[in-house]
């Protein structure tokens, strides 16, 4: 898998899964890969794959029945949902804006 050089691997595999929230490919409840086979999809480490599944426990999205494997937690959708539009809104957002200004554009100009 090719992964940006600007971001830590584990943060772009959080991002991944975040996506197939979004898109609905991951339900509550749907079981995610193991830790070594997640490691071997994404050709990663299994320790990197621990950062991405502790980050994604931490924030509520996904948990872990231990011995079993870790599972979409209700409600991951609307975390999800409001981390990347907070996202957007806070770090995305301003740069496109500045980019608009810059190349003196106006959103009408674009939509």
């Amino acid at each position: 898998m090719d992964f940006n050089g600007n971001k830590a691997i584990y943060l772009q595999i959080t991002d991944i899964i975040c996506d197939r929230i979004l898109s609905r490919e991951l339900k509550p409840g749907d079981r995610i890969p193991s830790v070594r086979d997640a490691g071997a999809d994404f050709q990663v480490n299994p320790n990197t794959i621990v950062r991405s599944y502790e980050k994604l426990t931490d924030e509520g999205i996904i948990y872990n029945r231990r011995g079993i494997g870790y599972f979409i937690a209700d409600g991951a959708f609307d975390t999800v949902l409001e981390q990347q539009r907070r996202e957007f809104i806070e770090q995305e957002l301003p740069q496109i804006k500045r980019r608009l200004q810059l190349l003196d554009l106006n959103p009408s100009d674009i939509f």
